[in-house]
């Protein structure tokens, strides 16, 4: 594929890679940062691109890996060890401790809110969220695709709905 192909397939997909950029950042600046490097990456490595790929799903997984990749730095970075005989890692962004209760209950809540939703919701929304495309799991329970969409869009508002708090104490909503 020539560079100027391979430019304008990339393009195609700019507005869908900014919205995934806020997504994962929650921040515009922060997501703008994420989308050029992106880039950068997808236009350095466009050789390595197999021609008959999603290119979408390719610069989506590039987006996500650099995100975590330059989350891990930042936590990295605001870590420092104590070099005293007891030797503790200390957090510099906060100086609290937690013991994992907090997540184990987020994550009961969150299992009991995906169980109580309805099977033909609850199966398309975990077919989803486990890396399934939207045809791929229409072609699996042979029901069209926007039905498949309505399916996980209705299954997010439920649990958007019953997990509302937990996106309050995460300043993820308002």
């Amino acid at each position: 594929m020539k560079p100027s192909e391979f430019s304008r397939r990339v393009n195609e997909h700019a507005s869908a890679l900014k919205a995934y950029a806020v997504y994962l950042t929650q921040e515009r600046e922060e997501a703008n940062d994420l989308l050029q490097e992106t880039y950068l990456k997808a236009f350095s490595n466009y050789q390595k691109f197999t021609e008959d790929t999603n290119i979408k799903g390719w610069l989506y997984t590039i987006m996500k890996n650099t995100f975590i990749n330059n989350y891990r730095r930042n936590v990295k970075r605001n870590t420092f060890l104590d070099n005293s005989d007891s030797g503790y890692y200390l957090d510099s962004v906060s100086h609290s401790s937690d013991n994992g209760a907090s997540t184990k209950l987020a994550l009961e809540d969150i299992n009991a809110a995906i169980s109580a939703l309805p099977k033909d919701l609850k199966e398309a929304f975990m077919m989803n969220y486990t890396g399934y495309k939207y045809q791929e799991i229409a072609d699996h329970f042979d029901i069209p695709i926007g039905t498949v969409k309505t399916r996980i869009h209705l299954a997010r508002q439920v649990l958007k709905k019953k997990l509302r708090d937990y996106g309050v104490s995460f300043g993820l909503t308002a």
